[in-house]
Formats: structure tokens, C-alpha cells, sequence
């Protein structure tokens, strides 16, 4: 099997996860819990869409069993949120973060898809050539930001410490090494130079 199906079946579960929590634990009148279901099952129906439409090739590869069963038993650990929420183990956001947390949401979303289909038009249509515009001209990984903003949102619905720690895991065990490699890896091409000059890695001003 793709690493991709064990990751797409997780992502495609999600809705149904916190539907079926909010069913179990009878939270149908925690607006909160909507509004989780809402962002994060959203974000679920978005990945498919992208995973079949314009793919990312690092997904594509096939992977052991073993590996990606580990890998779909990781990102359950993002369920833990909505888990918090409808067993009321966390306290009531103020109403301001709950309408930040859709603001960047949707910021997230906007470069997480918008840059990883400028990232595949580009590959398919300038094979061989570094991809510097667009979404990419000021940021080497607009994509991992906005993941990183869609996160966040979830983290600042459920309003507890726990979300966080996993998510800062995700980023500093994986999202990073990955991102410099990727530096690593596209160093070979000639305007590399001069676009790492004029961009950032993931935060702009940060990182």
C-alpha cells in the first residue's frame, strides 16, 4: 500500500471521529464541539480532495505495513482534541480565540492547497525547474505553514496544553527535518542562492 492511503484514511475518518464522540458522549449541544467538527472535518474532505486530484508525490511512495499502520496510529493522536472537548476537560475558550482560530484556519487552508497545487502544476508543466513565484517566491514552504496555521486553529478551539504537545512534536520530529532536507536537496539548482536570500523556511521574520 501508498503511504498515502493509510494517511487519506485517517484524514477521511475524522469527520466521522468526532461526530461519532459527540454522539457517544451526547455533546449535541456543545457549540464548541461543532465548531471542531466543522474546521477539522472540513480539513478531512479538503485533504481527499487534494490527495486524488493533485497528489503529492512524497505520499505516493509504498510503504511497509508495519509503517503505515504506525504512521496512521500517530495522527490519532490529533483526535485527542475533540476527546477533550465533548468530556468537558478543558475550559471555554474566550470568544475572541474561538474567532481567531477561524481567521487562521482559513488563512491555513488558503496557502496549505493553493501552494501545493502551484506545486504540482509546476512539476507537471516546468519539469526540472525550481519553483520561486507564486506562493513560493518569499516562503520555501508555504505549504507546511499553512498545515502549521490549520493546526493551530484546532489547538486554540480545544483550549488545553495536550494539542499542543502533539502538535509541537509533529513539527520539531518531522516537519522541520523534513523542511531542511528539502533546503538541502533543492541547493543544487542555481537560483537557489538568491532565493533563499530573499525568503524564509516556514515563518516569515522567524524561521
Amino acid at each position: 500500500m501508498k503511504y498515502k492511503h493509510f494517511i487519506d484514511a485517517h484524514k477521511g475518518l475524522t469527520l466521522f471521529v468526532v461526530l461519532g464522540l459527540i454522539a457517544y458522549y451526547a455533546a449535541w449541544q456543545d457549540a464548541r464541539a461543532w465548531l471542531y467538527l466543522g474546521i477539522h472535518g472540513s480539513y478531512g474532505i479538503l485533504w481527499l480532495i487534494k490527495s486524488n486530484t493533485f497528489p503529492d508525490s512524497q505520499w505516493e511512495k509504498p510503504v511497509p505495513l508495519w509503517m503505515g499502520v504506525i504512521t496512521w496510529l500517530g495522527l490519532g493522536l490529533y483526535w485527542v482534541g475533540p476527546w477533550l472537548i465533548v468530556t468537558q476537560r478543558t475550559a471555554l475558550p474566550p470568544s475572541w480565540l474561538l474567532g481567531g482560530a477561524v481567521f487562521i484556519y482559513g488563512l491555513g487552508v488558503l496557502l496549505h492547497f493553493a501552494s501545493d497545487m502551484q506545486k504540482y502544476m509546476s512539476l507537471k508543466l516546468r519539469p526540472g525547474v525550481l519553483l520561486t513565484d507564486g506562493l513560493w517566491s518569499r516562503l520555501r514552504s508555504p505549504n507546511y505553514l499553512g498545515e502549521l496555521l490549520i493546526y493551530l486553529s484546532f489547538c486554540m478551539v480545544v483550549y488545553h496544553l495536550w494539542p499542543l504537545l502533539i502538535l509541537a512534536c509533529f513539527v520539531f520530529g518531522y516537519w522541520i527535518p523534513n523542511i531542511l532536507k528539502k533546503d538541502r536537496s533543492l541547493s543544487r539548482y542555481p537560483e537557489f542562492a538568491a532565493w533563499k536570500a530573499r525568503s524564509w523556511r516556514l515563518i516569515p521574520y522567524v524561521f
